[in-house]
């Protein structure tokens, strides 16, 4: 399953996130790590990032992609929030930014962070058919989004961030009743546009997001912030938010560190980042708030999975693909019906990703095999599945490993007829691993085979899907396809051999 990484530059704290995704399966947190830098205090005091914020902050990344490079992914975005908009010399720390991880880092714009907020609350709890409002606030700046059944219908970002109003605000402790009167007057202000935009829609729940959020939500269930996780889709009404914004305009700070679930730090720039929050449910005139965990990483990782990113790692480059084509020439193989099965294949890799659950990697050495499980015929057509193994397994294959090329002709070997045994000799150069991913890319190889029985490519295109415990591949086909049929039901024996599920062939007439 292809493995992304996110980081996001905040103005109060950086974090990282390393997910598996798979297709119609819940994401699986690989790593999750977040520093406090506050990188946008000096933004919000002077125009520019200080340097001991900048190397706090690089040095936190470069911990932190050290642990996702570690884990292979396939992809990364990085990005930078408000403090990195603001920042006079935003170009010089994005510079030192990339080059602590080793990749781009982008400034991104407050329609864009609210985009991935909102990719990132329903990649976690989908909204399906509701009318949704989207509060983040931020160290530096809040996104209001406004969404219906998955679609965003307003986006607003404004310079209300945590950290950026307790700078700008409150310097006294507990804070003057006259702090707290500009800091609502300047919130009001900056949303007063947004109440009129927002405030003539109705809305079928509000959702906020951030750890000014998370605080809130841990606080009112009296959840301690080391098990915050439990308070994630947690409901607060907005008569329980006043309550607590009016308990906490009355503390000092070593007050506000004794409450449940807010942490020392955050209890330096909780009480400006309510303030946001409660302005916008009395505003909107809505009586309650949920707690969503997601934010702009899980956006960013539910990004990258539906742009495909990192899938060239599961096929051939240009100079692989001319490799196997040659090789399937020279041995008089047709390059037609290895062309068609080798798609094929790689539809199968993909689409059977919750099952199979390997690395990118191994669908490339699919692909391969694809277009060499026949030139085995070139010695014989007796046992040919064997003659391919000899001749993949001999040849001097460029772009290849040897360990590649090792996995490759076990595919070839066991396109059809046995499958791979313990006491079988050309497996036995193969690593646990290798063998494990053979035993479960041989039955793909065996069904995308089956279905160019006639070599005629018959089938135009294949969907798959794994769905009530078993697999349905709906084939399309501008002809009769009874001999693919046949010969797909038999390699479904295979499979299910291998996979414990059954496999349904589906088959429908297309246009030719």
């Amino acid at each position: 399953m292809p493995r992304y990484a996110a980081i996001d530059i905040g103005s109060n704290s950086v974090r990282m996130l390393a997910a598996e995704v798979a297709p119609g399966s819940p994401v699986r947190i690989l790593a999750s790590e977040r520093e406090v830098t506050r990188l946008g205090e000096s933004v919000f005091r002077t125009g520019g990032m200080s340097e001991e914020a900048m190397s706090l902050t690089c040095a936190a990344l470069a911990k932190m992609a050290a642990r996702y490079k570690a884990l292979d992914v396939a992809g990364v975005r990085a990005v930078a929030t408000s403090s990195a908009r603001d920042a006079r010399n935003q170009a010089e720390f994005l510079e030192r930014a990339s080059q602590a991880i080793g990749a781009p880092v982008e400034a991104i714009s407050g329609r864009e962070e609210a985009r991935l907020i909102h990719l990132g609350v329903l990649s976690r709890w989908p909204q399906p058919g509701r009318r949704v409002l989207i509060v983040d606030i931020g160290g530096g700046s809040a996104e209001v989004i406004g969404a219906e059944d998955g679609r965003i219908l307003e986006v607003v970002s404004r310079p209300l961030g945590a950290v950026r109003l307790r700078e700008l605000f409150l310097a006294d402790d507990p804070p003057s009743p006259r702090e707290l009167r500009q800091i609502r007057e300047f919130i009001q202000e900056k949303l007063a546009e947004t109440f009129r935009r927002f405030g003539s829609r109705s809305w079928d729940r509000a959702i906020a997001t951030s750890a000014t959020a998370a605080a809130v939500a841990c606080a009112i269930g009296g959840v301690p912030r080391a098990k915050r996780d439990r308070v994630d889709r947690l409901r607060a009404t907005t008569a329980q938010v006043r309550k607590l914004y009016n308990k906490l305009s009355a503390l000092d700070l070593a007050a506000r560190r004794k409450i449940a679930g807010i942490g020392p730090r955050r209890a330096e720039i909780i009480l400006p980042g309510v303030a946001v929050l409660l302005e916008i449910l009395e505003r909107l005139r809505l009586p309650s708030v949920y707690y969503s965990a997601a934010g702009v990483r899980d956006g960013i990782v539910a990004d990258l999975a539906a742009r495909g990113v990192g899938s060239h790692l599961a096929r051939l480059s240009r100079d692989q693909r001319r490799e196997v084509e040659r090789m399937s020439l020279h041995y008089g193989g047709s390059l037609k019906h290895a062309r068609h099965v080798a798609g094929l294949a790689h539809e199968l890799f993909n689409s059977l990703l919750p099952l199979h659950q390997l690395p990118p990697a191994f669908g490339k050495l699919l692909e391969a095999a694809a277009y060499l499980h026949d030139i085995g015929h070139y010695v014989s057509d007796l046992s040919h599945h064997k003659h391919s193994y000899y001749l993949v397994a001999n040849s001097d294959m460029s772009g290849f490993t040897n360990r590649e090329r090792e996995l490759i002709a076990n595919l070839c070997r066991y396109h059809r007829k046995a499958l791979p045994a313990s006491t079988h000799l050309n497996i036995r150069p193969l690593n646990a691993e290798e063998r494990r991913a053979l035993q479960r890319l041989v039955p793909l190889l065996r069904v995308a085979d089956s279905l160019d029985t006639s070599h005629d490519q018959r089938v135009k295109s294949l969907e798959c899907q794994v769905r009530d415990g078993q697999v349905i591949l709906q084939i399309v086909s501008s002809s009769g396809v009874d001999l693919e049929g046949w010969a797909a039901e038999r390699a479904g024996e295979v499979f299910r051999d291998v996979y414990g599920v059954p496999v349904e062939i589906r088959a429908s007439k297309g246009n030719s």
